[in-house]
Formats: structure tokens, sequence, C-alpha cells
């Protein structure tokens, strides 16, 4: 088969073909009478096995390498590849989102663009210093800074993020809302704590869905930040907080102030009475919550664990009762 013959079936170039010839990495089996190159079937496998290996991102020197071994173990090449690429998608991934800030704050010129590349360098240099001045020094807008806020790990940076995220103008709560998302979840922790001093409606619609994620330390603190704002939502998860000792101490206190509303008291009442055949740590734990609670329904719980078989129950509730 001719190279043109070739090319139109296989896909690859005639340039590319000639080129893999002069490597040495596919020499066509004979010549015509003409001199023209004619490949055998052998030889045209042998393309579509290099195409396939180039496919993996294997540089032209590696797939030679690989064709020519005949023992040769991938393992080693392809976790490179795997690092390499992993490496690669993460610096996409960021240029992505530095894009998306640029184009979210519509800036009018090249001057508001370059200000804004400048200021996002400054809020992730190397230095935990000139990450904390920016913050505090430049006037930025509130996406700049919640992004920010969602890869910081150093907590005077973090304060300095959310001093200055409470000044600026701005919707810092669509980039939380996008990091709540997030596969990370210190990258979701982070941006719960933020969503949580939010004001508004939707951030409380927010932390409303944030309260099913699959992360306890996330939920919690959605959980914690509707109950401040009264939303009885967070009854659920901040009595299944109470039962498995996560903050118990403020949630039962919240708990003390939802339980003013009777839909809500007869709710917690019910599962902390459900948590009685449970361990003793937890019914100590029930009896700390149950004091916050009024009425004589939450003391006709507390003086049932005042006569707890647990010596240590019973202690405790009866301390409470007095």
């Amino acid at each position: 088969m001719l190279i043109g013959e070739v090319g139109a079936r296989s896909g690859v170039s005639t340039r590319m073909l000639r080129h893999y010839d002069a490597l040495g990495l596919v020499r066509p089996t004979g010549r015509t009478v003409g001199g023209y190159r004619e490949y055998s079937d052998d030889d045209i496998r042998r393309i579509f096995h290099v195409e396939s290996l180039r496919s993996l991102g294997l540089t032209l020197r590696q797939v030679g390498d690989a064709l020519a071994a005949p023992n040769f173990a991938p393992s080693a090449l392809v976790d490179d590849l795997v690092r390499r690429t992993e490496d690669r998608i993460a610096r996409e991934q960021e240029l992505l989102t530095r894009l998306r800030t640029v184009d979210a704050l519509s800036p009018t010129d090249w001057e508001g663009v370059l200000r804004i590349v400048e200021l996002m360098q400054g809020l992730s240099s190397p230095s935990s210093g000139i990450r904390q001045r920016t913050a505090l020094e430049a006037e930025a807008p509130a996406e700049v800074l919640a992004e920010a806020i969602l890869t910081e790990n150093n907590a005077n940076v973090v304060g300095a993020l959310q001093w200055a995220l409470d000044r600026a103008p701005g919707d810092a709560l669509r980039v939380m809302a996008r990091g709540l998302g997030s596969d990370d979840v210190d990258v979701r922790r982070r941006a719960i704590l933020t969503i949580a001093e939010l004001p508004g409606d939707e951030a409380l619609a927010v932390l409303d869905a944030a309260l099913t994620d699959d992360d306890p330390t996330v939920n919690a603190h959605a959980a914690l930040a509707l109950g401040r704002r009264g939303v009885h939502a967070a009854v659920p998860t901040l009595v299944t907080m109470v039962v498995e000792g996560r903050s118990d101490v403020e949630a039962s206190d919240i708990l003390g102030v939802l339980s003013q509303d009777p839909d809500c008291k007869a709710e917690m009442l019910a599962a902390f009475d459900e948590a009685r055949h449970r361990e003793p740590s937890v019914r100590i734990r029930v009896a700390q919550a149950l004091v916050e609670i009024p009425g004589p329904d939450a003391r006709r719980q507390l003086d049932r664990l005042a006569h707890d078989d647990d010596a240590t129950v019973a202690l405790v509730a009866r301390a409470l009762l007095r």
C-alpha cells in the first residue's frame, strides 16, 4: 500500500508518515520500482500502535522505546503520565478559575484586567505575609477575595481575607456556593464557614442545602448557622450533633432557643427519647441538652435519666435537676 493510501485510511498525514520513517519509528517494508514507499499490513498495524501510544501523551521517543523493547513494562511510564496529566489539569483548572473571575468582574478595559490579575497574583503569593498584606490593603472585589479564601490554609490570612470580604462589594456567595460543590472537603469546610457569616435569604438557601453534605464538619457548621437564625430545618442535624458529641454544647444551646416553637420541641424531645437506649456517654449529653429545653415534658425525660441504671448518668441528671 502506497503512502497516500495509507494516510487516507489511517488518518495520519503523509508528512507525519515521512517523519516516522526518518525517525525509524515506522519504516515501510518495501519500495516500488519507482522508489515509492510501500507499506505492508504489519507496517500499518505499527502505525496504529504508534498513534495509540501517542494518544496517551507519550512522546515519539517514548513510543519508540516502548515498541523497541519486547519486555517493556508500562506501569512506571503510565504512572509518570498520570502524574504529569494531573499537574497539567490542576494548572489549567487554576487558569480557568482566574478567567472566570476576570469575566465575572467585567472589566471595561485592559487596565482593569491587569489590576485584577495583579491582585490575584498577590493573593496567591508563596509568602503568607504578602497574601495578608494584599488582603488588607488592596481594594479587592468580593469575588476575588472569596476565591482566595477557598484555597487559603493560613489562619491569619483567612482572617484578613474575611475582614476584607465584609467590606467588599460584589457577590461572594456565588463563589462560595461553587466551593461547596468541590470534591475537596477542605474547600467545602472553608466555604461553609464564610457562608455562615453572609446575610440574606440566598445564603440561608445555600446553608440549607449544605445540611445534606456527607462531611460532618460541613453539615454541622450549616446547622449551627441556620439554628442561630431560627431555621427549624436545622433541628434534626443539631440533635444528631448532640447524640454524636459534635459541638454538642453549642448545639444544645441553640436547640433550647428553637424549643420555643412547640413543633420543634416535640421533634427534638422525640429524638432524645429514642436516644435513651444508647450508650451512657450519649445519655449524659442528652441530659445536658434536655436541661436547656423548658417545660414538663423535658423535665420528665430528665427525671427518667436521673433514675438511669448507669450511676454516672443518674448522677449527672440529678445534678441538672437540682
